[in-house]
């Protein structure tokens, strides 16, 4: 599974602004996340089971309990994928900032 197919899945972003935040339980992400979209809790662990084997969050055993934590490894792959597309922002930026410099001088020179 590409990262994007991994990131384009609301459930699993939600979980992942859940991580964001520090450790949690799969309790607390299976609560917030089952009653935000209205799944069950198989479900929730089977995106969680996704973002772990796809390298966007860890598990560790704290006794009876799994505790998930965002993993960097997801996000810096999805980041390096972007790196392509990102060399060419600054380019369309600069054009997009000329033609609005274009389109100022013109309406100067017309008012």
């Amino acid at each position: 599974m590409h990262a994007f197919d991994v990131l384009g899945d609301p459930v699993r972003r939600r979980i992942l602004d859940l991580l964001a935040d520090g450790e949690r339980p799969a309790g607390s992400v299976v609560d917030v996340v089952a009653a935000e979209f209205g799944i069950t809790q198989p479900a929730v662990s089977r995106h969680l089971r996704i973002l772990r084997e796809h390298g966007f969050a860890t598990v560790r055993a704290d006794g009876a309990r799994r505790i998930y934590a965002l993993d960097r490894a997801g996000l810096d792959e999805a980041d390096a994928q972007l790196e392509h597309y990102r060399r060419l922002w600054p380019q369309r930026l600069d054009a997009l900032h000329t033609e609005i410099a274009r389109g100022a001088r013109a309406r100067r020179r017309d008012a």
